[in-house]
């Protein structure tokens, strides 16, 4: 079956039999999301992708120079633990960066009724969070689903990795009203900027580069026509996208 098939699966037939008959989900509210985001939604994401990629960049940079610097190579002398170390650098930080990319090409840049380019997005999720202190489930009954929710899935997994500070895990799975993502590890919690930027709360002229991504989750929820309820308890977070029944 093709990501195209999938993605024109109805919503309601997306979650029927996947967690105990969830309810049919209504098609999203019309003009949630009428026209382009806000201009300063827009710079903030661009912020926040530009700083996902300084790190890893800035690291294949620094093996570059490395290698071309380094007075050994200059007398043309050959360095193989030297060479083998800076190239290691380059490439783990070539690979972390396109991780990043890929990732967030998906959860930023698909469209509605667009197609699926590369990696189906449970793949993009693991490699985005391989080698961190985060382990991610992208639980098998989320990878049938339609990709307007994969999407929302991908977001929900970065809004609940910054509840995560100290490492953790985030399990993702179908749930009878919808959606929900379990973060848990040690302080596992939203902070109060955060929360009240993904009930879209705050104004947009408010918000940050740090409570952003939270905002555009929220947005992406309404496209669908659910709303997102948020649990806590000790270690442990829960956000569920409920979906109304139909």
């Amino acid at each position: 079956m093709s990501w195209q098939d999938i993605d024109r699966f109805s919503l309601g037939s997306a979650f029927n039999g996947v967690a105990d008959q969830a309810p049919v989900v209504l098609p999203p509210r019309p003009g949630v999301i009428a026209g382009s985001l806000d201009l300063r939604v827009l710079e903030l994401l661009t912020a926040r992708l530009c700083h996902e990629l300084i790190g890893p960049i800035a690291a294949i940079n620094n093996g570059v120079e490395l290698l071309a610097d380094d007075p050994v190579l200059a007398r043309g002398e050959l360095d193989r633990d030297f060479v083998h170390d800076a190239i290691a650098l380059v490439g783990d930080s070539a690979s972390r960066a396109a991780s990043r990319l890929q990732f967030y090409r998906f959860a930023y840049g698909y469209g509605r009724g667009g197609s699926m380019v590369g990696s189906p997005p449970n793949e993009l999720a693991s490699r985005f969070f391989e080698k961190t202190r985060i382990a991610c489930d992208y639980g098998e009954s989320i990878r049938v689903l339609p990709l307007d929710w994969q999407r929302l899935a991908c977001n929900l997994l970065l809004t609940g990795a910054e509840a995560l500070s100290r490492g953790g895990s985030l399990v993702l799975a179908v749930a009878r009203d919808g959606l929900d993502l379990e973060a848990a590890g040690e302080f596992a919690a939203l902070s109060p900027e955060t929360h009240a930027a993904l009930s879209l709360t705050t104004p947009v002229d408010a918000l940050t580069s740090r409570s952003v991504q939270a905002y555009f989750t929220g947005l992406l929820a309404e496209t669908l026509g659910c709303r997102l309820v948020r649990t806590e308890e000790l270690r442990r977070l829960r956000l569920t996208a409920v979906a109304p029944a139909g």
